[in-house]
């Protein structure tokens, strides 16, 4: 049972990194999934300390997740229409079949905000709606690199406990 439970963690790890990229799949969430399921072994003494950190380290990035592109959109100079915007945005984009639409969503969210909020100034619009396409990739840069070092910690475990996991 030990062996299936470090499988099924190890590929929780593996799926989280792609969803990392990919925003069909769970990124940093199925990472933290994984090493529960490694800390649910017999062999592997619970750590609740770093189950708790990492827990703690998941729930605030998944929020900056949503955060990140709307602060990008307000930093290049994007309005309150711009921000809702990306919000909106990214909601339709995960929610819609289009390819990329998580990314293609804050983007034309920011967009048409920023448009409705000032149809004559283009250029505005349009680099506020960079601002939150540059906040998205900053926002998934963050989740691969934590879903790395969750890998690291998976496989640190698993290296430290292979006498009695093996």
């Amino acid at each position: 049972m030990d062996l299936i439970l470090v499988l099924l963690g190890f590929v929780c790890v593996i799926v989280g990194i792609f969803g990392s990229f990919l925003p069909v799949l769970p990124g940093l969430s199925s990472c933290w999934v994984g090493l529960l399921l490694l800390y649910l072994t017999k062999a592997v003494e619970n750590n609740y300390w770093l189950l708790g950190i990492t827990l703690l380290i998941t729930v605030i990035i998944t929020i900056l997740d949503y955060v990140i592109p709307a602060k990008g959109t307000k930093k290049f100079g994007g309005s309150s229409y711009g921000i809702w915007g990306t919000n909106i945005g990214l909601i339709v984009g995960i929610l819609s079949p289009i390819p990329f639409g998580v990314i293609l969503g804050p983007f034309f969210g920011a967009l048409i905000g920023e448009l409705i909020y000032d149809s004559k100034n283009h250029r505005r619009a349009l680099k506020a709606a960079t601002g939150s396409l540059l906040g998205f990739l900053a926002s998934g840069f963050i989740n691969f690199l934590f879903c790395i070092i969750f890998m690291g910690i998976f496989i640190s475990i698993v290296w430290q406990n292979r006498s009695l996991l093996f």
